[in-house]
């Protein structure tokens, strides 16, 4: 019995793989539903990481009040729709979904169309991200790719390329500028 338990255990991970990284859902921290959505095209060109600036959170439980938090100062201060970023990267290296696969988001002005928004949860002048959070970042890249959302030779910026701002903080700058689609 325990050797078909492993059997099957493995054969759910190999199709988790083969279909990408595991996404909390928005039902899942519990966030709201959005007000309202926009349709986000696929055969983007760009990326743009960010760091939330917020508090750092390292478990399932923490990243979902963090979420919450965040989603409330978005929807309710600012009256967006919704949380601003597509995705989210926990400090315990889930990835969460914010407004998702092919909705605009509201994380850089006058980049919202044409890219993807992936936020780091905390402050990255200060916080570090583990080898977690990174795998997890380009895995949600890389299935953004395989996707359609992102063509193959898409262009990663930090929000700073972008817009006149911190983020995504000196660490995780640094960090992103050694990845291979990252440009200046």
């Amino acid at each position: 019995m325990a050797n078909k338990a492993l059997i099957l255990l493995a054969v759910l991970l190999c199709a988790e793989a083969a279909f990408g990284v595991a996404v909390v859902s928005k039902a899942a921290w519990g966030g709201r539903a959005p007000r309202s959505k926009t349709t986000l095209a696929n055969k983007l060109s760009y990326a743009v990481v960010h760091h939330t600036a917020g508090n750092y959170c390292s478990t399932r439980d923490a990243c979902a009040r963090e979420l919450r938090s965040i989603q409330a100062y978005h929807m309710d201060s600012l009256q967006w729709p919704d949380i601003g970023y597509n995705f989210l990267i926990g400090g315990d290296g889930a990835v969460y979904e914010g407004r998702g696969w092919n909705v605009v988001g509201a994380h850089a002005t006058n980049w919202n169309s044409k890219s993807l928004g992936i936020s780091f949860l905390g402050n990255y002048n200060n916080n570090r991200a583990t080898s977690a959070m990174i795998n997890a970042a380009k895995g949600i890249l890389a299935d953004a790719v395989s996707r359609g959302q992102l063509v193959s030779g898409y262009i990663l910026y930090g929000h700073r390329q972008v817009s006149a701002t911190e983020c995504p903080g000196t660490n995780l700058w640094n960090e992103i500028r050694t990845w291979s689609n990252w440009r200046a």
